[in-house]
């Protein structure tokens, strides 16, 4: 089994995982690898060691100097160049992938809500792989910040928001794009999707006018800098900047 060569479908499962996985988790002994390694059947060894060649791939895990594994085949970096230039399909293959493998619709493998949808269809082909692309999100995010709000350090996982910088609706592109997201709290998320907060390229919380005179500024100084608590895809600049000018918008509408 060890010298059995890795197929594609294999290897988007892997980065799949990897994406899904904070760098500090890979280990053969991890459930959730050792889970994959029976539905590809493989081992777990062959499993996490599959993660930390990717990991070799990394750009901000590199930047961290981590380096990863050195075994890396051309297939391994195709597949990351693919995902990194089409996150939208390529995680949805994956997803689709999983189900496969586990036999079962991928709704159910995805681990998402759909009592409310109509039995068949195209529109409820349409808002199922939403509904998968945005759980892929998630996992994608909460991952990348180690499961911890980016401003206020809350680290339980009902209160977490994968939120866009760029939102869903406006940029299509960058949807599943992980440097489009950010890990808040709801209460947060919501300030920052009303465009009440923002967060600049020097990570220095940005707060609009309304909002500082609502709250003592004790609260605004004490989580002022936000921690840099993502170990993957720091948030691109250029979305930062768009969120930070919608701010400004706010603050000439006072």
């Amino acid at each position: 089994m060890a010298n059995k060569l890795w197929t594609r479908k294999e290897s988007i499962l892997a980065i799949n995982q990897y994406c899904k996985m904070p760098f500090g988790k890979i280990h053969h002994t991890n459930s959730e690898i050792i889970n994959l390694a029976n539905i590809i059947g493989r081992t777990p060894s062959a499993v996490s060691w599959k993660l930390v060649n990717f990991a070799s791939l990394d750009p901000s895990l590199q930047a961290r100097g981590i380096s990863g594994a050195k075994n890396c085949s051309k297939m391994d970096r195709e597949i990351w160049n693919e995902f990194y230039e089409n996150w939208e399909e390529l995680g949805f293959e994956s997803e689709k992938l999983i189900a496969e493998y586990k036999n079962e619709p991928t709704e159910k493998s995805a681990e998402i809500f759909v009592d409310d949808l109509p039995k068949e269809g195209k529109e409820r082909e349409a808002i199922v792989k939403t509904r998968e692309n945005q759980s892929f999100f998630r996992k994608n995010i909460l991952s990348a910040y180690s499961y911890k709000c980016c401003i206020t350090g809350i680290s339980v996982p009902d209160l977490l928001i994968a939120s866009h910088i760029r939102p869903w609706a406006e940029d299509v592109k960058n949807r599943l794009n992980p440097r489009n997201g950010l890990c808040l709290n709801a209460l947060h998320d919501k300030a920052f999707d009303k465009g009440r907060i923002s967060i600049p390229h020097d990570y220095n919380l940005f707060v609009s006018r309304k909002l500082k005179g609502s709250m003592p500024v004790e609260i605004f100084e004490k989580y002022n800098v936000v921690d840099k608590l993502y170990k993957r895809y720091s948030p691109w600049e250029t979305f930062c900047c768009k969120s930070c000018a919608k701010v400004r918008r706010q603050r000439k509408k006072i």
